[in-house]
């Protein structure tokens, strides 16, 4: 069985607890501000969703490969 997959990392910036939920690209990297606290890891879980929803993959292919608990995070999107 041939495992074809590929791996995308991508820079993001997140700002959590936002008045509105906003996606911008600035120097090549993605500024994020979400709605959600940084507490509970909710930030991280709504980054997530919308990875996942901009680049049309299943949530679990999105994962924060760096920079769990900071605002500059690099996530890792696996497609197969």
């Amino acid at each position: 069985m041939n495992d074809m997959r590929e791996e995308t990392l991508i820079r993001v910036r997140v700002s959590a607890g936002a008045r509105r939920e906003q996606v911008e690209e600035e120097d090549g990297t993605l500024m994020i501000a979400v709605k959600e606290p940084a507490a509970g890891n909710a930030a991280n879980a709504r980054v997530r969703e919308i990875m996942a929803e901009r680049f049309g993959v299943g949530l679990s292919a999105v994962r924060i490969a760096n920079g769990h608990r900071k605002g500059s995070k690099l996530l890792r999107i696996i497609r197969r």
